[in-house]
């Protein structure tokens, strides 16, 4: 895992390249983030990171953001320009080179969720992480994960034979934001935190 995060650190320095053009305000106007005083301050997945100008990015902790973190969100403030969400839903088959890794996001994203959730939990777990219900499936929400990029989670309950399944989908504005493997990194988070919501008390 750490050699992996090494791998990172490139992207990451190329990225801040390309942004130390921007101003803060400018940064703040392109991806829907705020200031507060002298730090761009952006949310992400119900939590907020701060970027001070000298592009150091921290988490809500106060200290340097995860090394995966910083590759998504210095993607997201290069590749923002004030995008709107389309309103249509993508499964991840059809982002761009999606087909490749489709049955592994499955697995490791609404595959995981019905393993470790019932439907009451998938509910209870929405609900705290700011979900708004949506007209899909037989119970599903969306997620503003990044201020210009929504996903959304879809459960279908099943049948007598048939399992429950749950599915990830991506607001058609994803690929412009982040790229591919970005977004199944957003998605598996998104998960992550649904099943500790849903698992806690």
């Amino acid at each position: 895992m750490e050699e992996w995060r090494r791998t990172l650190l490139p992207r990451i320095a190329e990225n801040k390249a390309k942004l130390r053009g921007l101003t803060l305000p400018e940064l703040a106007r392109r991806g829907g983030a705020s200031l507060s005083g002298s730090t761009l301050v952006l949310p992400f997945l119900n939590k907020v990171y701060r970027l001070a100008p000298d592009l150091e990015l921290l988490g809500p902790d106060g200290r340097p953001a995860p090394e995966e973190v910083q590759a998504l969100l210095f993607d997201y403030l290069v590749n923002a320009e004030g995008q709107k969400p389309l309103g249509r839903w993508l499964g991840f088959r059809e982002l761009p080179h999606g087909t490749f890794y489709a049955s592994a996001f499955q697995g490791y994203s609404g595959d995981e969720l019905v393993r470790r959730l019932n439907r009451e939990e998938f509910r209870r777990a929405a609900a705290r992480a700011g979900g708004t219900p949506i007209s899909l499936g037989d119970l599903a929400y969306a997620f503003q994960v990044l201020p210009l990029l929504p996903l959304a989670v879809v459960w279908w309950e099943g049948e007598e034979g048939l399992p429950p399944q749950a599915t990830v989908l991506f607001d058609a504005v994803g690929p412009e934001l982040l790229p591919t493997e970005g977004l199944a990194i957003v998605g598996r988070l998104l998960c992550r935190k649904l099943v500790e919501f849903g698992k806690r008390g």
